[in-house]
């Protein structure tokens, strides 16, 4: 898949190791860089649909937004790059026609306060 990222700072903690070890530590860099691969490895957001360790889902609560587990309690945010989110007969997303992401935060999406304040 292709991945773009929502800003140009983002898209520096994202690529840069230094920025990386700087904002998220030696652990979750590691393991942004794992989800990072993977991402772009795969075809579709199907195939990664079907990683168990990244447990890649659409969150209930913002639509059109999927995340997948970093360091726990982290979650690297994604929405679907197309300007129309592909869907299925049924009205759910078509994972499979979904080749280009869009990532638009790392946060803790249980994290209420961070939520308030417009963080993910």
């Amino acid at each position: 898949m292709r991945v773009y990222f929502k800003t140009k700072k983002l898209q520096k903690q994202c690529s840069v190791e230094r920025e990386m070890l700087k904002h998220f530590g030696a652990k979750q860099c590691r393991k942004l860089q794992q989800r990072l691969m993977e991402l772009s490895a795969a075809d579709s957001l199907e195939d990664i649909s079907r990683l168990r360790p990244a447990r890649c889902h659409e969150l209930t609560n913002r639509d059109g937004v999927f995340s997948v587990d970093l360091e726990d309690p982290y979650r690297l945010l994604f929405r679907p790059a197309d300007e129309k989110t592909p869907r299925r007969p049924d009205g759910g997303i078509d994972r499979q026609r979904i080749t280009e992401i869009e990532i638009i935060a790392i946060g803790d999406t249980h994290d209420r306060k961070s939520q308030r304040r417009g963080r993910p």
